[in-house]
Order: C-alpha cells, then structure tokens, then sequence
C-alpha cells in the first residue's frame, strides 16, 4: 500500500544565485545602474518590478505560442491603449469608421471612470493616464458589444460628447482660457451615464476572469470602484549583489562604415565633413557580480484568485499547479532583456536555485547582510562570490531549518559543474538536487 502524499505547504519560497558579467540590466533616471545599500556597503540591485514584467511576459509569451502548462490559458496584456485596441477591432472585424471606432471605444471607456489624456494632444489623447492589466480579449469583448448594440451606443455617444463640449466651454465672464481638460469622464455632472447594460458589458471584459496571469501578479484599479482588484499571489525581492558594488563606465567608439570604405578603397578624393576619429563615442556603464533573488508563490491565495474568477474548485486546483510551473520556469529563465544585444545578458543560467515550502515566507537576504570577500582564502577573503555565495546560502539554510520545522521539501538545482560537485560533497540535510527545473516542485 502506498502511502499518501502529505499536503503541500501554503507558500513556495524561492532562493537564487546567479553570476552576471558586463550587464546592465536595469537604469535609473540618470542612465547609471540602479543600486541599494545594504550592511553598510553599496550593492548593485536589479528591481522587483523588472523581474516580474520579465517573468510574466515568459510566462505569457509561452502560453499565448502554446507552449509549457499554461498553453490554452486566457493571459492578460498591461497597457494604456484598450481604447485603440477596441477601436481596431470595431474597424477591422465589424466595419466601422476608423475616427469613429476611435471616438466611441473611448467614449465608453472614459465614460465607465477611466481617465485619459490631454484630448489637445495626439500623442495621448486616447490613451488612458493608468496602465490597465486586463485579459488580452478586452477589446474583442467590448467591440463587440459595441457592435451588438450600435444603435443605442451611437446616440449615447452622441450625447455624451455634446455635453462634454458644453461643459468644456468657459462661462461668460470666466478667464479666456479655459481649463485643462481631465477627460475623465466625470468632469461635469451634466455628462449622460453609460447605459446600465453597457456599464456591466465593459467592466465584465476588464474583470481579471481566467487570466492566470493576474491571478499570479495581481492588479490594483483605483479609477473603477466596482472593477475588481485582484491581490497578488507571487511576492517578488529585488535582487542585490552579494559582494560590494563596483560599475565599468565603459568608453566606446562606434565606427562610421562610410568612412572606412574610403579609407579602405583610398577614395579620400570625396568630399566628406569629417573624416577624422570615430563616428560617434561615448560612455556607457556596466555592472558585474553574484546578484541573490528571492520570491514566494502564495498557493492559497493563487487558489482563491483563480475561484474569484468564477473556476470551479477542480478547474482551480489543475490551474493553480500549471501556474506554478511557469512561474517557477520564469523565475530560473526569464532575465530584464534591457542591453540584452549587446550584453547577451539574457543567456545567463543560476549557480544555484533553492526552493521549499513552509507555512510562512522565508527570505535569506540575512545571509549577504555581510557582503562576500572575493579575496582568496588564504589572505582571509571567502574567494570568488559565486562558489562562495552558494556556500552561506546553503549553511544558511541548514541552520534555519532545524530551527523552523514547517520547511519541507527542499530542492537544489544548478548548472554550476563546481557546485554540483559541492552538493556531492555537502549537500544540507533534507535538500534533494535535482537535474530539472520541474524537479524543483515535484
């Protein structure tokens, strides 16, 4: 008789080393890398909000291609553009004028409480001011609705921008100019309400519904009170370096092929502007170093999100563990594709990656508090920050974990030959290695 699998912990915790050379994943405002400074010392760090976009367009790109777990699963798409997105398919699948599909989805998009921009400026006019992460069939959803119920839509329409304009007009007496335009759509309480039917259409499209891409990251809508917000299930640790921060400003000369085909070919006879130095120089900068990255996949919650969006408990239950996969597979491979060119950043491959579940997070930034000494051993230092940032994080673990009972099923993964032979030698108590990263869950 075989005995019963014992239960899965509510929260999968994720640890991770991996060694990145010349890279600049992530910039601030000013073009330098992004840093933090973390026991004392200034460590380089790569943001959350850059690891999660990363692994959620991983995660959706595989699906939408129908690839991995989530293959056949609705995914959802962020962006300020669902009034252009609804307006192309009112013109392509349902005929109507381009300005016209353009006026009305905005309409009704704004007239639901999204804010949009300056009506003044092309640019941003029919973009709305918010990101809106919503599934990827939301305009197909609201034009056709729109399409459906034409007649009544056109005549609110109509209204509802006639009186707009007549709101937006200065009272006599007032200043010449008027004032800036919000475009939300509340802007004068005189503004006809979207029919109740409509109203209810629009904001059925823009619930979070199956998209398991929400139901992982979350969303949080302030504009539409009755829009539901989704709490995320993955909490997501910016990643920082292990030892201490040290950037490569790094000089370069970009070459003017025109140039060189003269020089090359001796047509030095041709009139040319400029025919001494480079084509162009300038600075660029570079970070290198062992960067630690952690996340937490709340299982309970991804469960209760997943309900929330009208799954059954067994549709719940089978999509919750194809969601789990993915995001453990973006967590390993996804990587910020900023300077991914000509950096090649995004072929990089973890030293070491730690998974367990336990009834609560567990973080082991501690670990790092003290940043890595690179110098060799025998002049004190711990030597080279990958081997050596593997080595803490797993006698870190070790020691938490006779102390924290709720951690169970540990699992290693690498493809680092040099700690793969560590683990032969000294692999912690109650880890498992594995060669794959579904072994990671198994």
């Amino acid at each position: 008789m075989t005995k019963a699998a014992s239960p899965r912990a509510q929260f999968l915790s994720l640890h991770l080393l991996e060694t990145l050379a010349a890279v600049l994943p992530v910039r601030n405002e000013n073009n330098a890398p992004k840093t933090l400074v973390y026991g004392g010392f200034e460590r380089h760090m790569i943001t959350s909000q850059a690891r999660r976009r990363a692994e959620r367009m991983h995660a959706r790109n595989r699906a939408n291609a129908g690839v991995g777990p989530l293959a056949g699963y609705t995914m959802g798409q962020r962006t300020r553009e669902w009034a252009l997105l609804t307006a192309r398919v009112l013109e392509k699948k349902h005929g109507w004028d381009k300005d016209e599909s353009v006026t009305t989805a905005r309409a009704v998009l704004e007239a639901v409480g999204l804010k949009f921009g300056d009506p003044s400026k092309r640019t941003v006019a029919n973009l709305t001011k918010v990101l809106l992460f919503a599934p990827s069939d939301t305009g197909e959803r609201i034009a056709a609705h729109i399409a459906v119920n034409a007649t009544e839509l056109r005549e609110w329409r109509d209204a509802y921008l006639k009186a707009q304009a007549a709101s937006a007009k200065p009272k006599r007496g007032a200043a010449a100019e008027p004032e800036e335009s919000t475009g939300d759509g509340a802007g004068g309480k005189d503004l006809p309400p979207l029919p109740k039917e409509s109203r209810t259409a629009v904001l059925t499209a823009m619930a979070p519904r199956d998209a398991i891409d929400i139901a992982l990251y979350g969303r949080f809508l302030a504009e539409i009170a009755d829009s539901p917000n989704v709490e995320g299930a993955v909490q997501s640790a910016h990643a920082f370096t292990i030892q201490e921060a040290e950037t490569v400003d790094d000089f370069y000369a970009a070459v003017d092929d025109a140039k060189i085909d003269r020089k090359n070919h001796a047509l030095d006879f041709l009139d040319a502007a400029d025919d001494a130095g480079a084509g162009m120089t300038g600075y660029q900068s570079l970070i290198s170093g062992t960067f630690y990255r952690h996340a937490v996949l709340d299982r309970a919650q991804l469960r209760n999100n997943l309900r929330a969006a009208g799954m059954t408990e067994s549709e719940a239950a089978e999509a919750a563990v194809a969601a789990e996969r993915e995001f453990v597979l973006g967590f390993v491979e996804a990587f910020p594709e900023a300077k991914k060119n000509s950096t090649a950043s995004t072929g990089s491959l973890p030293g070491l990656v730690l998974a367990f579940e336990a009834e609560r997070p567990y973080n082991y930034a501690a670990a790092f508090q003290k940043p890595i000494d690179e110098d060799p051993e025998d002049r004190g230092g711990e030597g080279p920050a990958g081997l050596a940032g593997v080595k803490r994080l797993l006698r870190h673990h070790a020691f938490v974990g006779k102390r924290r009972p709720d951690i169970v099923r540990a699992r290693l993964l690498t493809y680092d030959p040099q700690v793969d032979a560590l683990l032969d030698d000294s692999c912690p108590p109650g880890t498992v290695p594995v060669d794959t990263v579904e072994g990671l869950t198994s």
